[in-house]
């Protein structure tokens, strides 16, 4: 009809705005590499209006009710427009917006990001996010006004609650996955990706595979009447369909078959497995019928190697291409393998006895032969006895490269040298220099809470670590039954940073000197070195200390951080009366843009707050706001800041497993899977992996959850740490639960 035209370069999606009285014909909006989106009419060619205000390319568009637009660009943001204005900009991905939809409840709204999440938005606000994806998130499909579905760069799609949990992980690509579309009245769908596939989903499997004689298939489309339409990189859109009426011609359909069977297939960017050319049967093969449809069958017919694909409703095999690039060499390691949306250095195909099928057995070097091994045989559900045939089949087909056990290792966070919990500043397990200020000065953050050790050998970590899959290692670190709370501290360079800033404060904020002694006095009870109880003119000096500006407010908010574990002082701050107002005050802290002494004070304290019952009652009250400011914290860089993060986290977990509220764990969870992303401190990690233990412990629904968000991919990786030992333990310990 109209060959439109109005952007300056290449247009990457297209989106049609639904018929409004204004427009009875509705709408069509582009978005293109030259940052702009372009309003059509179905009657002229060219722009009705242009949207200007994205600083990179527009990739992706949805259209809602009410003629709302929402659009998703490489500057990692997403911008809502109605008519010709934009409305909202909503910000938090880290990196480009490749998927965007407007979901059928107003006002609720769906951002799928190279960042590997997906985030829930409401009113302009970010209300969720969603982590599992394990690389970019590529495409968007709206199922229900509870349910979607994305699909990403693993190779997986994953159907998720709007509430935040995971319903179910789909695999059978072996590349990136693209698109994805719905069909109409119900939750089968359809995918395209990087393995020249479209892939057909009814009841949760995958029904069909059509293959296509193009490398990428980049988009797909699912008509009003179930057709299928494809886009590939040829440059052709082809239709599919289950209608008699409209399939297309014999001669068209054998035109198809003879362009796919002289495409060329690199089994590095297939799904044919390990292939050994001397081991390849010849034509007769293909006289036996497939087992289902889409089965692949590999043949070699006058030196050359040929691929087929079964086909259900035709009874036959056909052929799909010739196979290119394979050595013979088997198992396949040139490059990274593709298996299950994860990338190894082998995959190897097991066959465990001579009748029974074929395992795949994912492996990269890094990789602890043995857990690698007791994990293939737990999830083909196969005989244990078979673990040290297993492991050495690794060992012999990896050239023996396997990781080096762990040495002796004094732990700062359980060894000779930790801190327990309810022990004096004074203890003689304390060092002379004090662990969280250094050596003469005050300055929050420059150490973590963990002592330095002081001798001695690690009771958990230490000789008699795991040496290998035989050994008993005894589960010591979860669940945990208490908070874990900061309580490190030198009260007189506190007290000493505090008289130095009030000093130079402006007029209205300047303590006076009895209200220093006042703080002092309450410093001193709450560390335990005096046995009088904190008065109440003492919390009301020390809370108009907390709301001092917030370049000078931190040595007060550490005096707070202190006193918040005494009983009195908790009750007090965190029960009924204004327990809001600590909340307010220690969130308003939580600002990603605010200063690191305050980001991390406020984390402690609110750890500390813990520690009596009061506090763990607010606590799971405003657990949705902390959480939700929180998180923004994993984002720096500071390893304190994730000590505390974590720990919070930890805190939470306690809680949780106390009362068993299957919501709650379910949001910490998904926290906890977050922030493994982003951070890297061992000892931030080892504390997210006691809380994840904690979480699902005695709860099957809690480990159902977590594999589901796929937290066992998140935490594979430090099962081979090799220190501090502890991180590897306490990892396996919570691999045995998934």
């Amino acid at each position: 009809m109209h060959c439109m035209s109005g952007h300056s370069n290449f247009v990457s999606c297209v989106c049609i705005i639904p018929p409004s009285d204004l427009y009875p014909r509705g709408l069509i909006a582009t978005g293109g590499n030259d940052h702009n989106i372009c309003i059509f009419t179905v009657d002229n060619p060219a722009p009705l209006y242009i949207l200007k205000g994205h600083k990179n390319t527009v990739c992706s568009l949805s259209s809602g009710k009410f003629g709302t637009l929402l659009s998703g660009s490489w500057d990692a943001t997403a911008k809502v427009w109605l008519n010709d204005r934009c409305m909202m900009t909503l910000q938090g991905h880290t990196a480009a917006i490749w998927a965007v939809k407007i979901l059928p409840e107003q006002g609720l709204m769906l951002t799928g990001s190279a960042d590997k999440t997906i985030k829930l938005w409401k009113a302009g606000r970010c209300g969720r996010t969603f982590t599992g994806h394990e690389d970019c998130v590529r495409g968007l499909a709206i199922l229900s006004e509870t349910e979607f579905l994305s699909c990403a760069n693993d190779a997986s799609v994953r159907r998720w609650q709007i509430s935040g949990e995971c319903l179910q992980v789909y695999y059978g690509h072996t590349n990136y996955i693209y698109s994805i579309s719905v069909f109409p009245r119900c939750k089968d769908f359809v995918t395209t990706g990087e393995d020249r596939s479209l892939r057909i989903w009814k009841q949760g499997e995958c029904a069909q595979t059509i293959r296509l004689p193009a490398q990428s298939v980049w988009c797909c489309c699912v008509l009003d009447n179930g057709d299928i339409v494809v886009g590939a990189s040829d440059g052709i859109i082809r239709v599919f369909t289950e209608s008699l009426e409209r399939t297309a011609s014999a001669e068209e359909i054998q035109a198809f078959e003879n362009e796919l069977s002289q495409a060329s297939i690199d089994p590095k960017t297939g799904d044919l497995g390990d292939i050994n050319a001397d081991d390849l049967p010849g034509r007769e093969h293909l006289k036996d019928p497939g087992t289902r449809d889409g089965q692949t069958r590999l043949i070699k017919d006058n030196g050359k190697i040929e691929a087929y694909q079964w086909s259900v409703s035709e009874g036959r095999w056909i052929k799909i291409g010739d196979v290119v690039g394979s050595s013979g060499a088997t198992p396949q390691t040139s490059g990274k393998v593709l298996f299950e949306g994860k990338e190894y250095d082998y995959v190897f195909t097991v066959d465990v006895n001579e009748s029974g099928p074929s395992y795949k057995l994912p492996y990269n070097i890094t990789d602890d032969p043995w857990l690698t091994a007791y994990n293939f045989l737990q999830k083909n559900d196969l005989n244990p006895m078979f673990l040290d045939q297993v492991a050495k089949f690794i060992m012999d087909n990896t050239k023996g490269q396997t990781l080096s056990t762990s040495a002796q290792f004094s732990d700062p966070f359980t060894g000779a040298g930790r801190y327990v919990p309810g022990s004096s500043s004074g203890s003689s397990t304390v060092p002379a220099a004090d662990p969280f200020t250094g050596a003469g000065r005050y300055v929050p953050g420059s150490a973590s809470n963990a002592i330095a050790p002081v001798g001695g050998v690690d009771p958990y970590t230490g000789t008699g670590a795991y040496q290998s899959a035989a050994a008993k290692v005894e589960n010591i670190y979860f669940p945990k039954k208490d908070a874990v709370t900061f309580d490190q501290a030198n009260p007189m360079q506190i007290l000493g940073k505090l008289k130095e800033l009030n000093g130079s404060a402006a007029e209205e904020h300047k303590l006076t000197e009895d209200d220093l002694i006042t703080l002092e006095k309450l410093l001193s009870a709450t560390c335990n070195t005096s046995a009088e109880t904190p008065t109440a003119q003492q919390l009301q000096t020390l809370w108009r200390a907390v709301n001092w500006p917030e370049d000078i407010v931190f040595p007060a908010l550490d005096i707070l951080r202190l006193s918040v574990r005494h009983p009195t002082v908790n009750e007090n701050f965190c029960g009924e009366k204004d327990h809001v107002q600590l909340i307010i005050l220690l969130l308003k802290f939580l600002n990603p843009k605010g200063k690191e002494a305050n980001q991390l004070l406020a984390l402690r304290a609110l750890c500390n707050c813990f520690v009596s019952q009061a506090g763990q009652k607010l606590m799971m009250e405003q657990r949705d706001e902390i959480m939700t400011q929180a998180i923004e914290m994993k984002f720096g860089s500071n390893k304190n800041i994730h000590i505390a993060l974590a720990t919070l986290m930890l805190n939470y977990a306690v809680c949780l497993h106390k009362v068993n509220n299957i919501e709650g764990k379910a949001q910490c969870l998904s926290i906890i899977s977050t922030v493994m992303e982003v951070v890297k401190d061992l000892e931030a990690i080892f504390r997210l992996l006691v809380a994840l233990g904690t979480l699902i412990s005695d709860d099957t629904n809690a480990v159902q959850l977590a594999k589901s968000l796929g937290v066992d991919s998140h935490i594979k990786k430090y099962a081979s740490v090799s220190e501090p030992a502890k991180v590897k333990e306490c990892c396996r310990f919570v691999l045995n639960l998934l």
